[in-house]
């Protein structure tokens, strides 16, 4: 007898061994974990590492790998991954049932709602990024963690060069590499406490980011008890090295481009394959930015460099990371929520979403908002927000407290009214955040609604003699519609520093996100909060940049030979723009988002290893680039190293990039685009989707590629249809070159 699959390391099948008597209390199962992925050489300590990952596995279950170790009589440890184990039915069913909890690669097709990976997942076909390199530039790792333990790895790949700089971060065979550089955020006045003058991360962000991009399958990982399940990153196989770049904010920075740069240059040097960013600042000639000359040199080497887009949006022109030889990535949302009812005195019920506790009692509470339980010193304002200090706890004690979002910190509001001794908090978005709800583990109970329920709140309270309220305890809820949708903090164009270059280039998911943490401080960052998690859900496009940064890792395996630029097109021009409800994505208002929110839409990993075409760009072309943004020789000499003549030819609108963007369209205007052939000998032909006002024309119309590296060359020529024509705004379309089998999507922005 056969049950239900759910994901494990592999795919995961609990079957019924023999029939039993009716009676029976226990069966034997076999629980497959689908193909081990050992070295040519495989020592009795990896197998003994195999077998124990099973009784911790099963004994997450049971309560014990001491009840683990009893019930399992074998443990399959060469080929097939898996074990059989006498169980109970209700233990089997529960198995069965377990939930993903990094649901976000599912979420992406990599793996089936049911756990499958199936054959044509990307994580198969490229053996879950086995032995690539990635490095990640943040605030360090927390060595400790599930996600980086080396069980099952062979040796270190022969081609690495890093170290591990000191004993607080010990390297193993999956943890390859661990430095730390300070020097700039010392010189700027940053005191570095000694105890962490290392690559320990005792904030918390860079082990998050690092499990997302490359983090070990961990079976049994929750949030306080809430989603139980799997967690694991992009690369789930790969190795991976932190760089910690990062430390508590001094004068409003943490991290410094010297530091910054300083990582860059040692992660070329040790080899890494993908460099990881989850940071940015303010967008800034390329000459004067850090991550941007770092990111350059990486690509020289054929090191593919991964950046979040920013967190201020969802304000026009914010995106920053904007140089083209990178892969900048915006946040958008999953169909999962970790929903949080509120139940107001009225009988409206209102969806929240929150990883906190349950409120004490079964009950209805007194509701507050923050201007009424202002302190007499503090302002109205101030009260609203739920500022520190502007609280009256006579007011608050035993009540629920609607705040509003903005100014502090999510979670300080919850801080703020759990120390003026409120029994639960409401966190009412503001207009800019619109749908956009975020699962924070807050210290006391919580519900994050989103703008519109947030009005219904304060209009409740507002017009009620006695209002009450009661937050349910959260609960997992899967499929939710629409997904994705654009994250209000997601960083929005267009490019400030050059428009004919859109940014970000792709969305992937952002919001919710759970991966491992640090144990050297609270889930919330505040220092009250004595909590400690190793694992967390965390929102921002430093979760959306990692889930990129894996799959990169996985494209890195499956084609070593392609260059940043065919990474970066494959990802963007297999792109969605449509969500789960086939209909456009929206931004986190639910208005149609555009590529200046999206880039070439949401990421479709398993498209991207096979997509027919892509836009290359060779060292050579970004030279060009420089020559085209007025760069003179001597410039770009210091940035390449090398001597480069300026060719007459240079624009940047004849940029080879996976997209076309004008700005200031005059008259008639034609760009040149390349592309080349990385897949079958095949016949494409266009099709156009022309911005509003615009008429284009692409010639030729068909393009005939016989060999794999096969390049063939196209114009695009653009004009008004109307004087003004697109003056007023922005006009989107796109180019789809199409065999019938591959769709290779370049969007179009166009400014007259």
């Amino acid at each position: 007898m056969r049950s239900s699959k759910i994901s494990a390391v592999l795919l995961f099948f609990v079957l019924c061994l023999f029939q039993t008597p009716a009676l029976a209390i226990k069966k034997s199962y076999i629980v497959y974990l689908g193909s081990h992925a050992h070295g040519a050489q495989v020592s009795e300590a990896d197998l003994h590492a195999v077998t124990q990952s099973h009784h911790e596995f099963l004994g997450s279950f049971l309560g014990s790998t001491e009840k683990a170790r009893d019930a399992i009589f074998y443990s399959y440890k060469h080929h097939i991954n898996g074990f059989a184990a006498v169980l109970e039915e209700e233990e089997a069913a529960q198995i069965a049932k377990k939930l993903h909890t990094t649901h976000s690669w599912e979420f992406m097709s990599l793996e089936m709602n049911s756990g499958v990976i199936h054959r044509g997942s990307l994580w198969n076909k490229a053996n879950f990024g086995e032995d690539t390199i990635i490095a990640n530039l943040d605030t360090g790792v927390w060595p400790e963690s599930e996600s980086f333990n080396d069980k099952g790895y062979g040796p270190i790949p022969s081609r690495w060069k890093g170290i591990c700089q000191n004993d607080t971060v010990p390297c193993n065979r999956k943890l390859i590499g661990s430095r730390f550089f300070n020097d700039g955020y010392r010189a700027s006045g940053g005191i570095v406490d000694p105890s962490y003058n290392s690559p320990l991360d005792s904030e918390g962000h860079g082990t998050h980011t690092l499990s997302t991009t490359g983090g070990n399958f961990v079976h049994g990982a929750n949030v306080f008890g809430n989603a139980n399940g799997t967690t694991k990153g992009g690369s789930p196989r790969a190795r991976v090295a932190a760089y910690k770049v990062c430390w508590h904010p001094v004068n409003g920075s943490q991290c410094y481009d010297s530091d910054i740069m300083a990582g860059f240059d040692a992660a070329i040097n040790d080899g890494v394959d993908v460099i990881s960013v989850s940071l940015g600042g303010v967008p800034s000639d390329y000459y004067n930015d850090g991550i941007a000359i770092g990111a350059f040199h990486a690509i020289q080497k054929g090191i593919v460099v991964v950046c979040s887009a920013g967190n201020d949006g969802p304000f026009a022109g914010t995106v920053t990371n904007i140089a083209p030889w990178m892969i900048t990535v915006g946040a958008s949302t999953m169909d999962r929520e970790f929903q949080t009812l509120v139940e107001l005195g009225n009988g409206q019920l209102l969806k929240g979403t929150s990883l906190a506790k349950a409120m004490p009692e079964n009950k209805f509470y007194p509701l507050i908002t923050g201007v009424q339980a202002k302190a007499s010193n503090a302002s109205a304002d101030d009260a609203e927000l739920c500022e520190p200090g502007s609280l009256d706890p006579e007011k608050v004690k035993g009540k629920i407290l609607a705040c509003l979002r903005g100014d502090n910190a999510r979670a300080d509001k919850g801080m703020q009214a759990y120390l003026a001794g409120a029994a639960g908090m409401i966190l009412c978005n503001d207009k800019s955040s619109g749908n956009e709800i975020i699962s924070d583990t807050h210290i006391l109970p919580a519900s994050h609604i989103n703008y519109a329920d947030g009005l219904a709140v304060f209009s409740y309270v507002n017009s009620s003699k006695n209002p009450k309220a009661y937050i349910m305890p959260p609960a997992q809820l899967m499929g939710t519609t629409p997904a994705p949708f654009l994250a209000s903090f997601s960083s929005v164009g267009p490019n400030t520093i050059t428009p004919q270059i859109l940014k970000p280039d792709i969305t992937a998911p952002g919001v919710n996100v759970i991966a491992a943490y640090t144990e050297a401080t609270s889930p919330t960052g505040l220092e009250l909060d004595k909590r400690r998690t190793p694992f967390i859900s965390m929102s921002g496009t430093s979760m959306s940049c990692p889930h990129v940064s894996g799959v990169v890792g996985l494209l890195k395996t499956l084609h070593p030979d392609w260059s940043p630029a065919a990474i970066r097109s494959a990802i963007s021009t297999t792109a969605k723009t449509r969500d789960n409800t086939v209909n456009p994505m929206l931004d986190g208002s639910f208005v149609e988002a555009t590529p200046f929110k999206y880039g070439s839409g949401h990421i479709r990993p398993n498209r991207a290893m096979d997509p027919g075409l892509v836009y290359d760009l060779s060292v050579k072309d970004y030279l060009d680039f420089f020559c085209s943004q007025g760069y003179n020789e001597t410039m770009i000499k210091l940035i390449s190293g090398s001597p480069y003549k300026c060719p007459k030819s240079a624009r940047v609108e004849d940029f080879n990039y996976h997209s076309i963007s004008l700005s200031k369209l005059r008259g008639t205007e034609t760009v040149n685009r390349k592309l080349k052939n990385v897949g079958k000998p095949g016949t494409y032909a266009v099709r156009i989707r022309e911005p509003y006002g615009i008429s284009v024309n692409v010639e030729p119309k068909i393009l005939k590629f016989d060999k794999i590296g096969e390049e063939k060359t196209f114009k695009v020529t653009f004009k008004a249809k109307w004087a003004g024509a697109a003056a007023s705004s922005h006009q989107f379309g796109a180019l789809i070159w199409s065999d019938g089998y591959h769709y290779v999507r370049s969007p179009i922005t166009v400014e007259a």
